[in-house]
């Protein structure tokens, strides 16, 4: 069975859990920016919850079924239609072939996925199915899907049935305001005492360059690094560092005035100062920031870190029982 592609929407990839392992290679994660989105579809529609299924960034495609299937779509708030029907999102439905899906303006949220039993099925790269688009490899052909598109899709399992619907506290949500938590990290201490205060007291609003490699944001008070002489090697701004390997969700601010938090796609290092980095739990929720949604940083510790990373597992594993049916 295939999908066909009518219209691509602004930028739809295909993306499974990612691809870890290459980092120090310079290969980055990749895989869907909402991690428990993907699962979530997977699950609604009877797949393994690290299936490829498709990630539909602020504007989402329209889709031709050409054989029968069940999918679910799951992440941003928007309209869901089936040949001009509305349909529920966070469910699992039945579609023939020819049907069409197609879909309205996310309301809140940047990203949606459509899960369809069997996943999409591309070829492996690297042990995943992820398309990294600066690389040009993974996902279909290596790039954002196109008008005119043949996905294949695999086998359904046994479990793939319509009617199946996540409860309303395990759905997920996109607020436009939130906090973001953050671990001060290596050049923290290269920060001037009121660039600190600012940081994390200023309201930042995502900017509308935020992308899958990183998320800018703008508003806030520009940050001064504290003066020094610049080691050989680093450039000459103070923000500048001799290289360094960048951790996935590490903190940079160019000059000072613009905070960059790096996702999936990001390279692997590189010469700027990274002030902190955004704990894994939160990830996905700056998946879902559209441009001009706003944050507050929030310092945390480890401790707190890592009993938000096990609230995180606790709800994927909530979800896992409720589903499992």
């Amino acid at each position: 069975m295939n999908i066909e592609v009518i219209k691509p929407g602004l930028a739809t990839t295909v993306q499974d859990l990612g691809r870890p392992g290459y980092y120090h290679l310079g290969i980055p994660l990749s895989g869907a920016l909402d991690q428990y989105a993907l699962r979530l579809g997977n699950l609604l529609v009877g797949n393994d919850e690290g299936a490829a299924a498709l990630e539909c960034t602020l504007m989402a495609p329209e889709l031709l079924f050409r054989g029968n299937t069940v999918f679910a779509v799951t992440g941003a708030q928007l309209d869901i239609k089936l040949n001009g029907t509305l349909v529920n999102s966070h469910a699992s439905h039945a579609a023939r072939a020819g049907d069409r899906l197609s879909f309205g303006f996310m309301k809140s949220g940047a990203r949606a996925y459509v899960a369809v039993a069997g996943g999409i099925d591309v070829p492996i790269v690297l042990g995943s199915r992820s398309t990294y688009g600066l690389g040009a490899f993974g996902g279909f052909q290596g790039r954002k899907l196109s008008a005119g598109d043949l996905l294949p899709v695999g086998k359904a399992g046994s479990k793939a049935r319509e009617g199946r619907a996540a409860s309303a506290e395990l759905r997920v949500a996109s607020p436009k305001e939130l906090e973001l938590r953050v671990l001060p990290g290596l050049y923290y201490h290269r920060l001037e005492a009121s660039a600190v205060e600012s940081f994390f007291s200023d309201t930042w609003a995502v900017a509308p360059d935020a992308d899958r490699i990183g998320y800018r944001y703008k508003n806030g008070r520009p940050l001064k690094f504290i003066d020094r002489k610049q080691p050989f090697g680093a450039g000459s701004d103070p923000s500048n560092i001799v290289d360094a390997g960048y951790p996935y969700g590490s903190i940079q601010v160019p000059s000072g005035t613009e905070p960059i938090i790096l996702h999936r796609d990001a390279v692997s290092g590189g010469g700027y100062a990274m002030i902190g980095t955004v704990i894994s739990a939160d990830m996905d929720r700056i998946a879902q920031m559209q441009p001009g949604n706003k944050a507050r940083f929030v310092a945390v510790d480890m401790t707190a870190a890592l009993a938000a990373r096990a609230q995180y597992r606790a709800r994927i594993n909530k979800l896992r029982t409720e589903l499992s049916g």
